[in-house]
């Protein structure tokens, strides 16, 4: 006999109650005076898993309620007639190895799909994104940090022209042509010497990195980058992928959509996205390819890391250093690849 508290059905009422398991498998509560309040075969009734020292719930087949919170009293009570595995769960929690190998068997589905189903899902993500939705990350985006980071640019109108100009013609030989793409000024704030490229083609340059690099080449190169940021989708491919990894984190914790959401409509958290190693080498090589192709200098982005290199340094806490990292090998790579292609058009 089990103690607990027996709740009607379709109301708050509660009473002292006990629960018996009879010949042949039928469960009765009873009141203290020996009279069933409820009662059916043990096989209509369901019995809440044990988890923890939560109370168990005994729902007889009219929809009231046994509860109890002497957990081993209805193992011992139910032990002749539940099924086969029904305390899973407990048996986890009360042996601790096996608790330990799930947690690792659990540790490793995790990082499977990180290494293998979210890359996957990430290219078919691509694949079938519908054109309006780059263009709302990135009026979200622009939007959110014009109201927040961004002033309006303070530099003169030739400079600005200038640099218009030649952004056209280097887009004009890219996958989009010259209509593919938006350059857009901004003072850049706390972030300062800037650069990047959203997912429908809009590219923000901003005025420190402009005074910074101090050589029209030079910002053409960083231009050209951003456009192959562009052209091979590179923003859209992070911003699928964070959600990919919130989601995983947030489907063992709990709350999914809201932490999708997020990632997904915060705009300024698109900024700090940093790019793979492998995109920014992608977009490196682009970017000496195409001042190439239009008759500038290939070097030009080589020249411009060297800059952030010395200029900003290792221990600096530039946004722009934090995503686009000045690696000595990055340089080298990129002028070897320069030099390359520059002796090459001369055979």
């Amino acid at each position: 006999m089990i103690r607990g508290v027996w709740y009607a059905p379709q109301t708050s009422r509660a009473v002292e109650a006990s629960l018996v398991l009879e010949t042949g498998g039928r469960l009765t509560a009873q009141d203290e005076a020996g009279a069933a309040l409820a009662s059916c075969e043990f096989s209509a009734a369901e019995v809440s898993d044990r988890v923890g020292s939560i109370a168990r719930r005994i729902t007889f087949a009219d929809d009231s309620v046994f509860e109890t919170g002497d957990n081993d009293g209805i193992d011992r009570l139910l032990a002749p007639v539940a099924k086969p595995g029904s305390g899973f769960v407990h048996s986890l929690e009360r042996f601790h190895p096996r608790l330990a190998l799930f947690v690792v068997v659990v540790a490793l589905l995790a990082v499977a799909i990180y290494r293998f189903a979210v890359p996957v899902l990430v290219e078919v993500a691509v694949l079938v994104t519908p054109p309006v939705v780059p263009v709302l990350l990135s009026s979200s985006t622009m939007a959110t940090l014009d109201g927040t980071v961004f002033e309006p640019s303070k530099l003169d109108a030739e400079t600005q022209k200038n640099i218009a100009d030649d952004f056209r013609d280097l887009a004009s030989v890219s996958a989009r042509g010259s209509d593919g793409y938006t350059l857009n000024f901004r003072e850049g704030g706390h972030i300062g010497p800037n650069a990047f490229a959203l997912p429908d083609g809009t590219i923000v340059l901003t005025d420190e990195l402009v005074k910074m690099a101090n050589d029209h080449q030079t910002v053409l190169g960083v231009l050209a980058h951003e456009i192959g940021h562009v052209d091979h989708e590179h923003s859209l491919r992070q911003i699928y992928r964070a959600a990919g990894v919130t989601g995983l984190i947030l489907l063992i914790g709990g709350d999914v959509g809201a932490g999708v959401e997020d990632i997904l409509i915060q705009g300024s958290a698109l900024l700090q996205l940093r790019h793979s190693r492998s995109a920014e080498a992608e977009a490196d090589r682009f970017s000496i390819e195409l001042m190439h192709r239009t008759g500038n200098d290939p070097l030009a982005i080589s020249r411009f890391l060297e800059l952030i290199r010395d200029k900003l340094g290792d221990t600096s806490d530039s946004d722009f250093l934090s995503t686009h990292p000045a690696t000595p090998s990055r340089i080298e790579e990129t002028r070897r690849y320069a030099e390359e292609l520059m002796a090459a058009a001369t055979d």
